[in-house]
C-alpha cells in the first residue's frame, strides 16, 4: 500500500494467484501479527495484574506490530484512562515484517523449535537489570497455537505451472530478508535443484542468507545468481531515474564498480555466481556487452534473463549456467565470520568486507546495548544489519561504490529467540510511512470482485 511495488513477479514471470498472494494469501501474516499481538497483551496484563515478576514498565522492549506502513504510530502512550485500564507508559508499533515472531517463524525447523524459540524472546527488564521473556510470561504456547498453521509452507505456481513455494517474509532492510527454512528444505526434498530468493541488494540479503539463515540451517549453497539491470547500473553511474531508458553506454560504465564490489562480496563466501542481467526492452546491445565484458574480465559469466517477457523461454541460458556452476563442485562455503568474534568484531567485519566502510561509529545507546547483550551471554549471535537497500554505505545518497566513509549504528536489539542482534544503522525505520502519494490510491476493486492496481 506504500511505495513497494508486488511481491508476486511480473509479466509471464510470475506466481499466480498473484491478487491472494499480495494482500492476504493464506493468512499467515495476519497470525504473526496476531501472535505478537498476544504478546504484547499478555506483558502488560502480567503487569497491571501483580507483577510478580518485577517488570520494569520503563524497560519493555517489546513493540506492538501492525501490517500496514504508519508513522503515527512509531511512538505512542498506552495505559491511559485510569487504574482499570492498564499502566501508563510510551510504547510504539513496528511494521510485522520486523516482528522477532516473523523472523523466528522463518528460522524454525518444526513446531517444537518454533515453541523453544518464542519462549526465549526477550519482552522486558526487570528492576535489577535481568531479562524477562515470553516463556516466563507463559506465552509461547498459545503464541504457538496460533503459528501452528502459518508455519506450513505455502505451494503456488507459476503462469507456466511450475511450482514454487512463498513462506515468510522478513524484509531485508530491516529484517533477516529470508524465506523459511522449512520452505526451503521441503523445496530441496522435492527438487533437484532448489532456488532461493535474499531480498534486495546482495549486500543485504545475500549477506543476511549466508551469515543468518545457512548458519542455522546447515545450508551449503552450491551456487549463486546475483541479478543486475542495466537501469540500476545507469542509475549507479549518475544517471536521472527519469532519463534511465535513454541509451547510454557511458553511465552504465560508471556504474559497474557497484557491480564489481557485489562480486567480490559473494566471492568472499566462497561460492561460485552468474551474473544475471533482467532485460528490459530499452536495453541496447552495446550496453549489455559492456557489461558481459567487465564481468569476464572479473573471471563472472553473464547470462541475460528475458523472463518477463517471454517465460521459462527467456531463462534457458541462465538456467544452463546456473546448472553448471552447481554441478561443478566448486563451491566452498564459509560464513564471513566466527561465532567466536565479539558483537563489535561481527559488526565491523560486514562494514569492512561488504559494505567496504573504512570503519564504524557507535551511539551511546548502541554501546551499551552490545556491552549488555555480550554480558548477558549472547555475544555469540550473528548480527542482522538494518540499512538502506539504495547504498553499501548507510546513506541513500551515495551510489556506485562509495569510499571514505564509515557507518554509524544508532542502536541495537536482541532477537535471543530468534537467534541474532539487530544494528540499526542510519535513518532506518523499523516502522515504514507512506509516500506522498500512496500504491493504495490506485488500488480498486469493481463489483465483481476483480481487484485492479496492484502492480
Amino acid at each position: 500500500m506504500g511505495v513497494k511495488g508486488g511481491a508476486a513477479g511480473g509479466g509471464y514471470s510470475q506466481v499466480v494467484p498473484m491478487e491472494d498472494i499480495n494482500l492476504h494469501f493464506t493468512g499467515d501474516f495476519h497470525a504473526i501479527t496476531s501472535a505478537h499481538m498476544l504478546l504484547s497483551a499478555m506483558v502488560d496484563n502480567h503487569v497491571q495484574q501483580g507483577n510478580k515478576l518485577n517488570i520494569d514498565p520503563r524497560r519493555i522492549v517489546w513493540k506492538r506490530v501492525v501490517d500496514m506502513n504508519d508513522r503515527e504510530l512509531r511512538q505512542i502512550v498506552v495505559g491511559l484512562g485510569g487504574k482499570a485500564h492498564g499502566v501508563p507508559r510510551q510504547d510504539g508499533f513496528d511494521i510485522t515484517v520486523a516482528s522477532e515472531v516473523m523472523a523466528i517463524l522463518c528460522l524454525s525447523k518444526d513446531l517444537h523449535d518454533l515453541k523453544e524459540r518464542l519462549s526465549k524472546i526477550i519482552v522486558a527488564y526487570d528492576y535489577s537489570g535481568n531479562p524477562v521473556t515470553a516463556g516466563q510470561i507463559k506465552a509461547q504456547g498459545a503464541m504457538a497455537a496460533l503459528l501452528k498453521d502459518a508455519i506450513k509452507p505455502n505451494l503456488v505456481q507459476t503462469i507456466e505451472n511450475v511450482p514454487a513455494i512463498i513462506h515468510g517474509g522478513p524484509f531485508a532492510n530491516i529484517a533477516h530478508g529470508c524465506n523459511s527454512v522449512v520452505a526451503t528444505k521441503t523445496a530441496m526434498r522435492l527438487a533437484d535443484y532448489t532456488i532461493t530468493e535474499a531480498g534486495f541488494g546482495a549486500d543485504l540479503g545475500a549477506e543476511k542468507f549466508f551469515d543468518i539463515k545457512c548458519r542455522y540451517a546447515g545450508l551449503k549453497p552450491d551456487a549463486v545468481v546475483l541479478v543486475a539491470t542495466v537501469r540500476a547500473l545507469k542509475m549507479h553511474g549518475g544517471m536521472n531515474k527519469k532519463e534511465l531508458a535513454t541509451p547510454n553506454v557511458e553511465a552504465v560504465k560508471r556504474g559497474l564498480p557497484n557491480l564489481e564490489k557485489h562480486i567480490e562480496n559473494v566471492q568472499k563466501y566462497g561460492v561460485p555466481l552468474v551474473v544475471a542481467i533482467n532485460i528490459f526492452a530499452q536495453d541496447t546491445k552495446e550496453e549489455l556487452e559492456v557489461v558481459r565484458e567487465h564481468c569476464a574480465m572479473m573471471g563472472v559469466n553473464v547470462a541475460l534473463s528475458d523472463v518477463f517477457a517471454k517465460g521459462g523461454d527467456g531463462g534457458i541460458e541462465l538456467a544452463k549456467e546456473v546448472v553448471r556452476l552447481a554441478e561443478s563442485g566448486t563451491a566452498h562455503f564459509k560464513p564471513i565470520y566466527p561465532d567466536e568474534m565479539s558483537l563489535k568484531e561481527k559488526i565491523e567485519t560486514v562494514a569492512r568486507e561488504i559494505y567496504g566502510a573504512d570503519g564504524v561509529n557507535y551511539s551511546a545507546e548502541a554501546d551499551k546495548a552490545l556491552a549488555e547483550f555480550e554480558h548477558l551471554g549472547y555475544g555469540k549471535l550473528p548480527v542482522c544489519m538494518a540499512k538502506t537497500q539504495y547504498s553499501f554505505s548507510d546513506d541513500q545518497n551515495k551510489l556506485g561504490r562509495p569510499e571514505g566513509f564509515k557507518i554509524t549504528i544508532k542502536n541495537c536489539r536482541i532477537s535471543a529467540g530468534a537467534g541474532f542482534v539487530v544494528v540499526l544503522t542510519g535513518d532506518i525505520m523499523t516502522m515504514p510511512g507512506l509516500p506522498p502519494v500512496p500504491a493504495a490510491e490506485k488500488i480498486d476493486v469493481s463489483d465483481d470482485g476483480i481487484i485492479s492496481g496492484l502492480f
